[in-house]
């Protein structure tokens, strides 16, 4: 596993990372879970990614438990807010963050969380109190840095502007082969003001897999045939893409990888990406995951997965 500087901070991620969205607290079984866990751990995957609205606090709470008994240092931390977790409780404001900060802490049972996420842009609070507030959970040590996800590069840039606040140092956008746009505005804007990239579906919600035929149905096992996580993925299961991601398959084979393993890797290509995150409901996935860090495509590969793609997405 190799390891990045995640922005303007100190901290060394992981560049793959464990996210906990659909699966931990509920999607999976807690046993699978923990096998998941201490898979990642094997595998030198240290940066773990999870949000307050995850199974409504369930995620928090199994990451709490089953991290407890390894030393704090031995990992990377990263947490969100702003989606509602009761009728009242949403948003950035002040009162919304220290409230979601002590609350995620006690799920945890940690003291600090290594990065605190906007989970999006709260445009019904002032972006000053939300930094203000942000900077004072930084300073009283409850986080060690900022962050945000699905910002727009006006609002990021406006939070950068702002005077005497601590400085954001992650962005978590959505990027992978079939969907580009962060490349356009968001990476130069970030890779200007010390902040990389955590990107959250790198592989679009597995179909990059290589699992899903244009003919036929998702198989009975895979997350497009589950009732807790299928929802998510239903816009990359259209015939057109998944053509283009069978045109993938002889590049992969060609290098010795897996279909995983290429869309991570050209995730990974690009310098202002700190991490791709990934969830999986097996350990063997995992494994197969953490095989992409490390690879490096070259420039007649980068050609040729455009060439395969051209027709779903502009390269």
């Amino acid at each position: 596993m190799r390891y990045r500087q995640l922005g303007s901070s100190d901290l060394q991620v992981s560049e793959i990372a464990l996210g906990t969205w659909l699966t931990f607290g509920g999607g999976i079984g807690d046993r699978v879970a923990r096998e998941i866990v201490d898979t990642a751990f094997e595998l030198g995957i240290t940066f773990i990614d999870t949000a307050n609205v995850y199974n409504r606090g369930a995620a928090e709470l199994f990451l709490g438990e089953v991290l407890a008994s390894r030393p704090r240092d031995s990992f990377v931390l990263a947490t969100k807010l702003y989606f509602a977790m009761s009728d009242e409780d949403r948003g950035l404001s002040r009162a919304q963050v220290f409230k979601q900060i002590d609350a995620s802490l006690a799920r945890l049972r940690t003291d600090f969380v290594d990065l605190y996420q906007c989970h999006r842009y709260d445009t019904e609070t002032p972006l000053a109190e939300t930094m203000e507030a942000l900077t004072e959970v930084v300073r009283s040590g409850k986080a060690r840095f900022i962050g945000f996800s699905e910002w727009a590069p006006a609002q990021i840039q406006a939070a950068t502007d702002l005077p005497g606040v601590e400085p954001f140092v992650s962005s978590q956008p959505e990027y992978s082969l079939l969907h580009r746009d962060p490349e356009a505005e968001v990476f130069p804007l970030c890779a200007a003001n010390g902040i990389s990239q955590i990107v959250w579906s790198p592989l679009a919600q597995g179909v990059l897999t290589g699992k899903y035929a244009a003919a036929g149905a998702p198989p009975a096992d895979s997350r497009a045939r589950s009732d807790r996580m299928g929802w998510a993925m239903s816009r990359y299961l259209s015939k057109e893409i998944l053509e283009g991601v069978d045109r993938l398959r002889p590049i992969a084979d060609g290098l010795g990888i897996t279909l995983s393993q290429l869309a991570l890797a050209w995730v990974l290509r690009q310098p202002n990406v700190a991490a791709a995150i990934v969830g999986a409901s097996r350990p063997e996935q995992l494994r197969e995951n953490a095989g992409a860090s490390g690879v490096e495509l070259d420039a007649a590969t980068l050609g040729a997965i455009d060439d395969a793609l051209s027709a779903v997405v502009p390269a």
